[in-house]
């Protein structure tokens, strides 16, 4: 896989919910949960399954940090 993207984030779906239209894919990244948003298309067409490795890739022009 190439991508420009650099923040890839690896590990093992542990859940995937659909909905009417979109899916919410849950992704165990050393103990994280990251959650993403797709469209049940997506998932489809990538044959994603509970259990199989794949990456979380964040794409944004800005990354912000925050405290109380």
């Amino acid at each position: 896989m190439k991508i420009s993207a650099r923040n890839q984030l690896e590990g093992t779906i542990v859940e995937i919910t659909k909905g009417a239209t979109t899916a919410h894919v849950r992704l165990d990244v050393d103990g994280t949960i990251v959650t993403s948003a797709i469209t049940n298309a997506a998932v489809d067409e990538l044959k994603l399954a509970v259990g199989q490795k794949a990456y979380a890739v964040v794409k944004a022009s800005d990354v912000m940090i925050a405290i109380d």
